[in-house]
């Protein structure tokens, strides 16, 4: 397991958009090895695509559907020449990547608090 992170205080945890988001596709990445093209409804804010590094441990046809909690706010970046818009959740023992999920179902959109 790693260290734990230096403390933060609360206007920083409250910068982060953290939505629940829906599944609406999934597709590997040609030419990379983890990464997943991720096509995301994210309610009010639209449909958003992240790059995730789960192809280890998912199928794409089986994420189709599922909802995740997003990290909206984070700064696009190109992976693999996919621009990612965010960051799906997934905690890691490291072994797997494990998604964070609702256990009931949600509005697409709506805010982690």
């Amino acid at each position: 397991m790693s260290e734990a992170k230096p403390l933060i205080n609360f206007e920083v945890f409250a910068s982060l958009d953290l939505r629940i988001a829906t599944i609406i596709a999934a597709e590997p990445i040609e030419n990379a090895d983890k990464l997943l093209k991720i096509t995301l409804d994210v309610g009010e804010l639209g449909e958003r695509t992240v790059a995730a590094g789960i192809k280890g441990w998912y199928v794409p046809e089986d994420l189709v559907g599922k909802q995740v909690s997003y990290l909206a706010n984070l700064e696009p970046r190109i992976l693999r020449g996919v621009e990612s818009q965010g960051m799906i959740v997934a905690a890691d023992d490291g072994t797997r990547a494990i998604l964070l999920h609702p256990d009931q179902s949600l509005p697409a959109g709506s805010i982690l608090r």
